[in-house]
């Protein structure tokens, strides 16, 4: 089940809203003994998360099929670049340590099936059902929900500086690989410092990113749009002394000039989507 955009909130009883986790989509498999973790694209995750064995304790059936964001959060707030952490890591050691700098949990919000199909049921009946199977612990959460007041989550995410909020039709059926209208998302709009580290002129861009801990440089964006014709003027006469190469239509520069960008969400890799620029710090 994948979710559309959605533009208004709908504030009616047939409606619920949950808090929109910012981390990977996870589906759960529990086949008796056996606990298993697979990405949206069906790739099997399972050995970078050791805290699926508690989840496996922490569901009271044999048999379940059950639909999570695996987030890491840090007071609260899930926070992705942390979860995306721990989806990179291979070496058997270094999980062993995220563990306990990067605890993750699987935040539930749907069930798929158990010894029985339940996908036709109505999201009302798989939400009782979810709760009825899953003894909350540290690595399995389930999402809470508030029927019909989608509005005033909303701004209570916002103000805690969440993602946003999905809303979803309290009698809408599960459909696999299916981008439905019954299930809409509603994202905040965020802002982060970004270093610039190249600009093309034709049309007028800056390529921003950010440092990682090993020194280097990630790119994060390509950002066209927001820019006023002074700030365009200033930034290439400040710009001009810190050039290092160009390569084509690309001004490469030292990572020096830092900038505010805006964008609405991140891929999985954490790429920025929907970006602007919000202004440059000097």
């Amino acid at each position: 089940m994948l979710v559309a955009t959605g533009i208004e909130i709908i504030n009616t009883e047939d409606w619920l809203y949950q808090v929109k986790w910012d981390g990977w989509r996870v589906l759960i498999h529990k086949a008796g003994d056996r606990i298993e973790a697979f990405t949206r694209e069906g790739n099997n995750i399972t050995a970078k998360f050791p805290e699926l064995e508690e989840v496996g304790h922490s569901i009271t059936v044999d048999t379940a099929i059950i639909d999570t964001e695996g987030v890491v959060l840090r007071q609260g707030i899930s926070v992705f670049e942390d979860f995306s952490y721990r989806g990179i890591l291979t070496n058997k050691e270094k999980i062993k340590e995220a563990t306990i700098t990067h605890p993750v949990t699987f935040v539930a919000f749907d069930i798929l099936t158990t010894d029985k199909k339940l996908m036709h049921h109505p999201l009302f009946e798989r939400k009782e059902h979810l709760s009825s199977i899953i003894t909350p612990s540290n690595s399995l959460q389930v999402t809470p929900s508030v029927d019909g007041d989608g509005s005033n989550i909303f701004e209570i995410t916002k103000d805690k500086g969440m993602e946003g909020i999905i809303g979803k039709k309290r009698d809408s059926i599960y459909q696999l690989n299916h981008r439905s209208k019954n299930w809409l998302k509603y994202k905040h709009f965020k802002i982060i410092e970004t270093v610039i580290l190249a600009y093309r002129e034709n049309p007028f861009s800056i390529l921003v990113g950010t440092e990682l801990e090993s020194g280097r440089y990630k790119r994060l964006a390509t950002v066209e749009f927001g820019f006023k014709p002074e700030e365009k003027m200033a930034f290439r006469h400040i710009a001009k002394s810190v050039i290092t190469t160009v390569d084509r239509d690309l001004i490469w520069l030292e990572p020096r000039l830092y900038c505010k960008v805006q964008y609405l969400e991140k891929t999985n890799s954490g790429l920025l989507r929907t970006v602007s620029f919000k202004g440059f710090i000097f």
